[in-house]
């Protein structure tokens, strides 16, 4: 299966309507006050996933009134993890109490046009809906080795107009899970 090319520093963003696990939908190109928008790939089951959780979730906490809107997108596939369901995806919110965006991309499509790979995988957009940063949250998946903060980072450049360094980074994480 051949995968459209990943979009690159500079790109403007394909646009998604999503639903999201508070019954609401999400649409790319209605988030007014967005000055930077962190599309994550994201997931429930992933360990890095899991283990970027609380800081991710700290960040769209934290800078949310400067303008930094967080949307996290599961792409799994559920037939294969059912772990990654809509369903668990709610039950996840619920039980972590996330105040990102928790968004279900059920065919892929939004996944396959990012050109995303891993979970969790992050492409920081500006308020034009431009690739600005792609690549991981911080250095380090494990909190207490954590020494650049590559996301905050970005989003602060972003939402000052100023150039993002770096402004890719190696994303780690589990596989995106395809449906064959």
């Amino acid at each position: 299966m051949s995968h459209p090319p990943a979009l690159a520093i500079g790109d403007t963003a394909p646009g998604f309507t999503l639903p999201l696990t508070d019954g609401r939908t999400v649409d790319l190109a209605e988030l007014p006050g967005a000055q930077a928008i962190a599309v994550v790939f994201w997931c429930n089951h992933c360990p890095y996933v899991n283990a970027w959780l609380g800081r991710l979730n700290d960040l769209a906490e934290e800078l949310a009134d400067r303008g930094l809107v967080v949307i996290c997108i599961n792409s799994n596939d559920a037939a294969t993890y059912p772990a990654d369901s809509f369903d668990a995806m709610v039950e996840k919110v619920r039980q972590t109490g996330t105040v990102f965006r928790y968004a279900h991309d059920e065919t892929q499509q939004v996944a396959r046009a990012y050109g995303a790979e891993r979970t969790p995988e992050v492409f920081l957009l500006d308020a034009d809906r431009r690739l600005r940063y792609r690549g991981a949250i911080d250095d380090s998946w494990q909190p207490e080795g954590v020494t650049a903060h590559w996301l905050r980072d970005a989003a602060l450049a972003v939402m000052r107009g100023q150039d993002v360094a770096p402004a890719e980074t190696p994303a780690v994480g589990c596989s995106v899970k395809w449906r064959h």
